[in-house]
């Protein structure tokens, strides 16, 4: 394929931007390479600025569950564009879409608009913090829950592709209230509360883990947070930033039935747009202001637009078997996936949860842990991205992200990405 077109524009923002990109995840560090730029998406397809042509399996990092420029979304912007674009100030359409969030996520009685997932998981846990008035906190290796000070101590994402997994710049003062245990570890858990318990305002948590790839928790895993976290006074948040709305109308929480205290969410409720969002009980969230003490702030908070288009996704995910149709999708994808891995003789496998997946290079057949992600063949990855990318498929430029189906792949979609990865698989051997 001709990138001509997308190295000079790399050149050029190697001379403005820092790594000539504006977010880590989207430099090509851990495959190799330059980055891509993108001029459009269509339906399940990105077209780069050279007019090359790719199913996307990278959705905006997730957001995109109905696929690029979805009638129903465009049509909300469109309508909003006609109003204004902002007004700093509370809107009618704010209190719909706050409604709606907490009527398909039942843990949340009432919910706070916010900019960004980091701002979301950084306000929830301040808000912890203030509840309890404790300051400890409990995160897990290889969970990223945005670029908050505190929480950039072994944390996955863009982090565990550079190679990077603490960041400099971070107080030590503040990695030393973070308590990291290890992702599905039981005994760890038990230990740490034994010792801790009394001490710690709040446990927060990937559900399913996205950010080093993609990992479920183990049996009985979440149940036991929330048993240790009930004992203890701290407060259970489930991160589903990433997760919610994805893998079900109301996050891995209605799939698990366990019911954490906060939950923090993404741009997934604004269709794409800049947006986030926390909520959880209410005597919970009335100790924020200005009810209560604990500050929190947004002039843009509610943008209209992002509100207009969350309010036309949330509508449309809400329609009946929407979330069994993206399963079976995502679903025939990692079984083919899987079938054309083993008549090439690669050792591979699989993780799937309504739209979203993982895939690892790994001769286990089953990925639980951070270590069995970190042992995972990267070369294998480089190889199967870089033939991916020459036969029109776009994955993530990381062995440690996510993948998300949405709702325009089609058949035809799979079965290109199908026949794509026989010849990947091949070039690995």
């Amino acid at each position: 394929m001709n990138r001509e077109k997308s190295q000079a524009l790399y050149a050029a923002a190697l001379q403005y931007i820092p790594g000539g990109v504006n977010s880590p995840v989207r430099a090509f560090k851990g495959v190799g390479g330059n980055p891509l730029f993108f001029k459009g998406g269509d339906g399940a397809y990105l077209v780069d600025v050279d007019d090359n042509r790719y199913i996307d399996y990278v959705g905006a990092w997730g957001p995109l569950i109905l696929g690029h420029r979805h009638e129903r979304v465009i049509s909300a912007l469109q309508a909003q564009l006609g109003k204004g674009i902002g007004y700093g100030a509370s809107t009618e359409a704010e209190v719909e879409i706050a409604k709606k969030i907490c009527s398909m996520v039942h843990s949340i009685e009432q919910v706070r608009l916010v900019t960004s997932g980091t701002e979301a998981t950084m306000s929830a846990i301040r808000l912890a913090r203030g509840y309890t008035g404790r300051d400890k906190i409990v995160k897990f290796e290889g969970c990223y829950h945005g670029h908050v000070d505190g929480l950039l101590v072994k944390a996955g994402s863009g982090a565990l592709t550079l190679g990077e997994p603490d960041s400099s710049g971070v107080p030590q003062a503040y990695s030393e209230l973070t308590h990291v245990l290890p992702y599905n570890d039981k005994e760890a858990v038990e230990d740490y509360f034994e010792t801790h318990g009394n001490e710690t305002a709040c446990v927060i948590i990937e559900p399913i883990a996205g950010n080093m790839n993609f990992v479920p928790p183990v049996p009985d895993y979440l149940d036991l947070l929330r048993e240790k976290c009930t004992e203890s006074g701290a407060l259970l948040i489930f991160d589903e930033v990433m997760t919610g709305f994805r893998v079900a109308p109301g996050g891995v929480q209605q799939i698990t039935g366990v019911v954490p205290d906060l939950t923090t969410l993404g741009k997934v409720i604004g269709g794409g747009l800049p947006i986030g969002a926390f909520g959880g009980k209410r005597q919970i969230m009335e100790k924020i202001a200005p009810n209560g003490a604990v500050y929190q702030a947004g002039t843009l908070a509610g943008s209209p637009l992002a509100v207009a288009a969350g309010l036309a996704m949330l509508e449309t995910i809400s329609e009946p078997n929407f979330y069994k149709d993206l399963h079976a999708k995502a679903k025939a994808l990692m079984d083919g996936l899987k079938e054309r891995a083993r008549a090439a003789g690669v050792p591979f496998t699989t993780n799937q949860v309504g739209g979203m997946f993982g895939c690892f290079f790994s001769t286990e057949e089953k990925i639980t842990k951070f270590e069995q992600v970190m042992a995972c063949n990267a070369e294998h990855f480089q190889t199967f991205f870089h033939a991916m990318l020459e036969n029109g498929v776009y994955l993530a430029p990381s062995a440690y992200e996510a993948g998300f189906v949405s709702a325009a792949h089609g058949d035809e979609e799979i079965a290109k990405t199908l026949d794509a990865a026989e010849n990947a698989f091949a070039a690995i051997n």
